[in-house]
């Protein structure tokens, strides 16, 4: 047993011994259980996984890879698994928490607006909303963790004889679109076979949208979807877009190359309440960004989806740049209902602002819903969130909106469920929406979130121990003076009426603390529940430092004693860190008497 030393001031040092993890009192049981003579054999492994671990499928080959896997400790037998072994095997890679395989699970072959997608907001930007550099860096960073809608703004360069990707009216620095389209067809299928939708907010005139369209086509060629007819009665499939490039914007109006036919525009165009929201900077601005924020309001940049005439539009559109467009995007003229109104003949998409969407849900929640059957929604941060922070996802989720779009450059909590939810599916970026959202019922009536539902399931949660920070931290990362007071947040976000968070207590001096504390949470929603599970260290003066997170999809929780990988706050995985518990599911009938 090793030890670590603690400098307390210039003669005195504490002395701690690291403790090797132990097996808890529950796994001992348990192997005692499944196992004779202090030994369990390949088949009474095999028995433990299907009726403890609830692994219906499993087989006895299943269980031999298991003591395959085994066989370079020295604990190993060959005769069977003894204890210590057998506690290895369920602190292991073969014991996670989701399935263990990134195997697509859902089916893949519905209409692209019964999926949630994993989308990315303003996907260039490498930090905060206002003055940060513009790269293909986080596009390609996002893409390979399976971010499937990538979102780009488009201007003219100084010159205005090319097109480059930058925030406008913002001193954030440009990057040019030809960059981006190359990062994308590079890294577009890296992660995930699905297609990847690219969005763009178009702030072109004519000339530089034929541009576009020719650089979009040579650069993409065959990868690049193109529908059949100008408008989609349905979208198509995941499964048939496969290793496909989608482009989706507002139908392309023509734009005026001169400052006063832009001043003209804009003194004629009013700021719509649903422009995305841009704090105004005291930056200095180039004739061009004058002439940009000419069409804003105290340097608020239109958001891509204004109010239009559709028709009226694709009257004056770029042919080859309008042929691009497989997704239309935009806002018919009118209120919320008007936005809200389905065409039996054409889908498109709808954008509205996490500000919009809160107003919205208020009076017009069943109507979303009923219009995300058809159609494709997207959330969007408001403008005010220049730190490139993030939002309640489950506002959108509980409404059916497929695009919650979120700034993937940072980290916090938020990112952090979205995370979650897309480790679900085989972390393919698409996860498709539950039932209850995509039904119709005999009255014609849809789902209702603002309704109370009966609890369906209990999750009941064991924290019983963790390992590996003393590989990952170094030793006074946490505290200067002694070994980290680990202690464990689990919570469940999700529907209003499920979300709650407990704790467990304290472990003091302790790298391999065991807490052996269980939690029951009632799921009313559990189809959109995400289980958040947070280690700190304790510090007497109230402020407790992150020690590891990691966000898993109730929908996908595996049953059973398994192994919980931690990560860092923007995602990562710790090579080491990882946490031993107990899920387990009751049904409706007793989570109702556990209730009384």
């Amino acid at each position: 047993m090793s030890k670590q030393s603690f400098k307390v001031c210039f003669c005195f040092r504490r002395i701690f011994k690291l403790r090797a993890a132990g097996p808890p009192d529950d796994v001992q049981y348990l192997f005692n259980h499944y196992s004779e003579n202090g030994t369990m054999t390949v088949d009474q492994l095999h028995h433990f996984l299907i009726h403890f671990q609830e692994e219906k499928h499993a087989t006895r080959e299943d269980a031999q890879a298991i003591f395959n896997s085994l066989k370079h400790l020295n604990i190993f037998q060959r005769k069977g698994l003894h204890l210590e072994a057998f506690f290895r095997y369920l602190l292991g890679d073969l014991n996670t928490s989701l399935p263990p395989s990134p195997t697509v699970r859902h089916d893949m072959t519905a209409p692209l607006s019964h999926y949630f997608l994993f989308t990315g907001h303003n996907s260039y930007l490498t930090g905060n909303q206002l003055s940060s550099n513009s790269s293909v860096v986080p596009i390609i960073d996002a893409l390979r963790r399976n971010v499937r809608v990538i979102e780009l703004d488009l201007w003219a360069n100084d010159k205005k004889d090319n097109v480059e990707v930058r925030h406008g009216g913002t001193a954030t620095s440009p990057v040019e679109l030809i960059k981006c389209l190359r990062a994308i067809k590079e890294n577009a299928f890296y992660a995930s076979e699905y297609p990847v939708i690219i969005t763009f907010e178009d702030h072109l005139t004519r000339n530089l949208q034929e541009k576009v369209a020719k650089m979009v086509t040579e650069t993409f060629g065959d990868m690049l979807f193109r529908p059949e007819s100008e408008y989609l009665p349905e979208f198509p499939s995941p499964e048939s877009l496969k290793k496909k490039i989608v482009i989706s914007t507002k139908p392309p109006k023509e734009y005026l190359d001169t400052e006063s036919n832009t001043k003209g525009r804009a003194g004629t165009k009013k700021m719509k309440d649903s422009a995305e929201e841009q704090p105004r900077t005291k930056e200095k601005h180039s004739s061009r960004d004058k002439i940009e924020i000419e069409g804003t309001v105290n340097g608020a940049e239109l958001e891509e989806e204004e109010e239009l005439h559709q028709d009226e539009d694709l009257q004056d559109a770029v042919p080859d740049y309008r042929r691009l467009i497989a997704i239309h995007a935009g806002k018919l003229k009118g209120g919320l209902e008007s936005w809200l109104s389905i065409d039996p003949y054409r889908v498109r998409r709808l954008s509205l602002s996490e500000q919009e969407l809160e107003n919205a849900v208020k009076t017009h929640g069943t109507e979303i819903v009923r219009f995300t059957q058809r159609n494709l929604l997207r959330i969007y941060p408001k403008g005010t969130r220049i730190d490139s922070s993030n939002y309640n996802p489950f506002v959108g989720w509980m409404h059916g909106a497929q695009m919650v779009a979120f700034n993937m450059q940072g980290h916090g909590k938020p990112l952090q469920i979205m995370q979650g939810m897309f480790r679900a599916n085989g972390g393919c970026g698409y996860v498709k929406k539950p039932d209850f959202l995509l039904e119709v019922g005999a009255n014609n009536e849809v789902f209702d979130p603002s309704a109370p539902f009966p609890v369906i399931k209990v999750l009941k949660v064991t924290v019983y121990m963790g390992e590996g920070w003393h590989l990952d931290f170094r030793h006074t990362h946490f505290d200067r003076y002694s070994p980290p007071d680990f202690f464990v947040k689990v919570g469940i976000v999700g529907a209003p009426a499920d979300t709650r968070t407990k704790e467990t207590k304290p472990i003091e001096d302790d790298w391999t603390p065991s807490w052996n504390d269980t939690f029951e949470f009632p799921l009313t929603v559990p189809e959109l529940a995400i289980l958040r599970v947070e280690v700190r260290e304790y510090d007497t003066s109230g402020k407790s430092e992150f020690a590891g997170q990691t966000c898993l999809p109730i929908a996908e929780l595996r049953s059973g004693i398994r192994a919980v990988p931690l990560h860092n706050r923007k995602g990562e995985k710790y090579k080491s860190v990882k946490l031993l518990m107990c899920f387990k599911f009751e049904d409706k009938n007793l989570s109702n008497e556990l209730l009384l």
